[in-house]
């Protein structure tokens, strides 16, 4: 089975952030998503609205925390959970949020406030972020698309 989500929107809240007792970050906000489409009936352009909560951990909550903002937009991808719990009157309820396991910033902070951003995704590994010395004693290759073998 397969529990993949991957979403576009905006803030609707600025990121609360919290750490657990072993100090793990917990970072949540709220996103909303949109979607035009045009009515069968009435032929007119219609919306719909998704506000969606989103949880983040780990290093990640903080970065979100330290750059995210009422308003930004963001591209999610992680998975759905079903949140349950028994409210004040003893009534047993429930939702659907996301667990992001990547946030992707989608908008420029200079953009929103005046400032310098690029985002931020997972570390890489290390073997990947050595930063490779470029060789010009390459020969230039000539292909023809005929002989790629994909």
């Amino acid at each position: 089975m397969f529990n993949k989500v991957i979403l576009i929107g905006n803030l609707t809240r600025d990121v609360e952030l919290r750490y657990t007792p072993s100090g793990t970050a917990i970072a949540k906000f709220g996103l909303a998503t949109n979607r035009t489409y045009k009515d069968s009936v009435t032929g007119e352009n219609k919306q719909e609205v998704m506000f969606i909560d989103i949880t983040v951990f780990g290093r990640s909550a903080e970065i979100a925390n330290q750059y995210l903002g009422k308003g930004r937009r963001v591209l999610i991808e992680g998975r759905l959970v079903l949140d349950t719990w028994v409210d004040s009157n003893g009534q047993k309820r429930s939702k659907h949020s996301i667990v992001a396991e990547r946030v992707q910033f989608m908008d420029s902070k200079a953009s929103s406030e005046g400032g310098y951003d690029q985002g931020y995704t997972q570390p890489q590994p290390q073997q990947q972020m050595q930063q490779k010395q470029p060789n010009n004693d390459i020969p230039s290759i000539d292909i023809d698309e005929d002989e790629i073998p994909f």
